[in-house]
């Protein structure tokens, strides 16, 4: 057996590659089109009253020395071009790799013959199509895509053989086999979701709760190695390189960079009260997510099966992902309004949004990436950094874009979504505590903090829209602490 355990090596340490690659693209670009809106802007530092989470806090004179609509028709442009060569890489050129290919590799694997899932056509349209969706600021994430690749890499390096490419190489021929096959197949979707979180125990527990049916001891030590080759592998690159550019300390792991809590909160029974709320809440607007999307992707169906020729068919999915980005950009240019004074935050890239506290920390929480705004969501210790404005604003337009975008014609996923979704009506019910009972600054009263219960609802919601409970707790369980 040792040539099969080779290969979950293999197949493992080439997700964790590709998962670091994706993840390095699609900062680069964030940092490119933030660094073109910088053309734009003239910032002059100053002292500021309302920060986020502590970072630099800005502000910026529209008059002579900056040009805030340029901006932001530069913001918009770039993310149109982004979001119409996404759409563009599925529709026309691998129509196999749309929207996430999750669903399809659960089918699969259960006995479902699907045309193209798992060419090479298929995996560079899906890469292009993810990291060009992310990097848009459409509301989704990369983890979907990434478990169709993982299972993609899984497929391609167990079978060593290619008709699109007319090639098969004469070696592990002994598991050109449909049982040997899903085998890695399932090790390599497990491994991409074990490289986006950082969570080997999780993704082999995500394969058994959510992707495949036949399982034994072996498959699942087989597949624990394979997730820990890709985590590992991601960490690895990770720790010195940034963007493509070598930071240094080669091998040394940061926890900062990847673990959101720092200290484990003294827990009080009263805790799980709230607890309790924002699981059923969780419950309530998951069952209310699903249903919506469900409705939203019929009505999806039927308008473009109405559409007789194929071409416009096409034409008409790549304009609807176009019609997502703008309807969420047109109210944020729309709010810069007339004035001189605009407040920017400098976190790595500049958001410009009017000098109100409550505009701009909603307007912070929509512009900034996913992943970068459920940390300032997770926060410890910033209590009264959000208003019940900003989060229910941003609540709103989270939930329904990113419903809507969820079937679109892009390679794109759901987790940082829900993630987000969850996390902000979790902060708000923090707040309305912090409400009632005030900043508790005894270790008795520690518990009541906004960051904690964004924490609990962004896991309440992702489990209202999944189903998943093991795997779910412990990859929260590996971000938080």
């Amino acid at each position: 057996e040792w040539d099969r355990w080779l290969l979950m090596g293999l197949i493992g340490t080439a997700v964790g590659m590709l998962g670091f690659l994706i993840h390095q693209i699609i900062d680069s670009l964030i940092k490119l089109k933030w660094d073109l809106m910088e053309n734009y802007l003239q910032v002059s530092k100053r002292n500021g009253t309302w920060s986020m989470g502590a970072d630099v806090v800005i502000y910026l004179s529209t008059g002579q020395d900056g040009n805030i609509h340029m901006t932001w028709l530069c913001a918009l442009g770039s993310g149109l071009a982004m979001v119409v060569l996404s759409s563009g890489s599925v529709l026309f050129f691998c129509p196999a790799g749309s929207p996430s290919g999750l669903p399809e590799i659960i089918g699969y694997l259960n006995g479902t013959s699907i045309q193209h899932l798992f060419n090479i056509k298929t995996f560079l349209g899906t890469f292009v199509s993810c990291v060009l969706a992310v990097a848009s600021g459409l509301f989704c994430g990369p983890e979907g895509p990434m478990i169709h690749l993982g299972a993609l890499l899984g497929c391609g390096l167990s079978q060593l053989q290619s008709d699109t490419l007319g090639v098969h190489l004469p070696i592990f021929t002994r598991f050109r086999n449909s049982a040997d096959k899903r085998s890695f197949i399932t090790a390599g979707a497990g491994a991409g979701i074990a490289s986006v979180f950082r969570a080997p125990i999780g993704g082999l527990l995500f394969t058994l709760e959510e992707v495949s049916s036949f399982w034994d001891i072996r498959l699942a030590w087989q597949t624990f190695f394979c997730c820990l080759m890709a985590t590992f592998t991601t960490d690895l690159l990770s720790s010195s390189l940034y963007g493509f550019v070598y930071r240094g300390h080669f091998g040394f792991f940061e926890a900062e960079k990847r673990i959101l809590f720092w200290n484990l909160l003294d827990m009080n029974v009263l805790a799980f009260i709230p607890t309790i709320l924002l699981g059923m809440l969780g419950g309530l607007l998951g069952a209310l997510f699903v249903s919506l999307n469900i409705k939203i992707n019929k009505l999806r169906m039927q308008f473009f099966n109405s559409i007789p020729k194929l071409s416009l068919r096409k034409t008409s999915k790549l304009l609807e992902t176009v019609l997502i980005l703008v309807i969420f950009c047109v109210p944020l240019v729309a709010s810069l309004g007339s004035g001189r004074n605009f407040l920017a935050l400098e976190v790595g890239c500049i958001f410009s949004f009017p000098c109100s506290s409550e505009q701009g920390s909603a307007a912070a929480l929509l512009v900034e990436n996913g992943k970068r705004g459920i940390t300032y969501l997770f926060k410890r210790g910033t209590h009264e950094e959000f208003g019940y404005a900003s989060l229910c604003t941003a609540l709103a337009f989270y939930f329904i874009l990113s419903c809507w975008t969820a079937g679109s014609a892009v390679a794109s996923g759901l987790v940082i979504p829900m993630l987000y979704t969850g996390a902000l009506y979790g902060r708000i019910i923090g707040l309305i505590l912090v409400s009632i009972f005030g900043v508790q600054t005894n270790k008795y009263g520690a518990w009541i903090d906004p960051g904690l219960f964004a924490a609990i609802g962004a896991a309440s919601f992702f489990s209202g829209v999944s189903r998943l409970t093991i795997s779910l707790t412990v990859i929260m369980v590996s971000m938080l602490s």
